[in-house]
């Protein structure tokens, strides 16, 4: 396809950069100034000179709905801006927007994301992609789709273990059974409420409480979910411990990991003081913290 252009304009504030660098998804790599990934059957190609973004291989609505340019962020930031560590968070990532990514993409990547930092999720995909997926090749460059539930359904557990699963390779295995042979339609979640659809996806083997919301996120179009994880909970804990009774601060403070019941009164929390665009605001928190933290180690 030949290169195609969106004026973005004052009205569509958008940053490509934070938006594909902020943990959200996991397999678009920057190659000089120009942003590739396999999305879907093709390979898109992006990139942003100031308010203009170009891009090749896809049609202008896919682009301006997969990147968020319809939601009306500015809308959306004022809303959230609740007090003034959000409001640091949103002035320093303004143009940060939340992704459209495919549902089964999104569940199968956020399934081998439990416990693993983002180089190591990348790798695993891009093995389960590269042994499962279609090989691509642009501009020189070699990418591989996202494999099909009907092919990860006929996959090995020892094919699985290859690409590095570990002991997700049983969740992803079953979760594809689950997608293909009972025929569950993921793209049916969107039309649920913020509940009903959770709960569908807590019955996905490898789903757990942070999953389910990252991808009803990411993927579901539930803009007030609102996933909780380490760098959430320190924000927590560092901003807004006083809306909290101190003991269960210290508690959640002193634990490796939450319980479930103390997952969900951090994500009743945000849900309810932040408002129905809380998902953006646990980016905006999610990215200054895991930020502010990292040029904290590098001093």
């Amino acid at each position: 396809m030949k290169l195609m252009t969106i004026q973005l304009g004052i009205s569509h504030t958008f940053d490509l950069d934070l938006t594909l660098c902020c943990g959200q998804a996991f397999r678009w790599d920057k190659k000089c100034d120009w942003w590739y990934g396999a999305v879907g059957d093709t390979v898109l190609k992006v990139r942003q000179r100031r308010d203009r973004l170009e891009f090749e291989n896809a049609d202008e609505d896919f682009v301006r709905e997969y990147f968020g340019l319809n939601d009306d962020l500015s809308e959306i930031l004022s809303q959230i801006n609740k007090d003034k560590h959000i409001e640091v968070a949103i002035n320093q990532f303004k143009g940060l927007r939340i992704l459209r990514q495919d549902p089964w993409e999104c569940l199968i990547s956020y399934i081998c994301a439990t416990y693993k930092n983002i180089a190591a999720i990348k790798r695993m995909l891009l093995r389960l992609s590269s042994k499962f997926g279609k090989r691509i090749i642009l501009d020189g460059h070699t990418f591989f789709t996202f494999p099909t539930p009907a092919k990860l359904v006929k996959a090995s557990s020892r094919e699985l273990m290859d690409c590095e699963l570990g002991y997700r390779a049983r969740y992803v295995c079953e979760t594809a059974r689950k997608v293909w042979r009972d025929g569950h339609e993921l793209e049916g979640l969107k039309k649920m409420s913020y509940g009903q659809a959770k709960e569908e996806l807590l019955g996905f083997s490898g789903v757990g409480e942070k999953v389910a919301d990252c991808v009803l996120l990411f993927s579901l179009e539930k803009l007030d979910a609102f996933p909780v994880d380490v760098w959430i909970r320190r924000a927590v804990i560092r901003h807004y411990a006083g809306r909290f009774p101190r003991e269960f601060v210290e508690r959640i403070s002193c634990e490796k990991s939450l319980s479930r019941s103390e997952y969900r009164r951090l994500n009743l929390f945000g849900r309810e003081y932040f408002g129905k665009y809380a998902g953006y605001a646990q980016e905006y928190l999610y990215h200054h913290e895991r930020t502010h933290s990292r040029l904290q180690f590098m001093t």
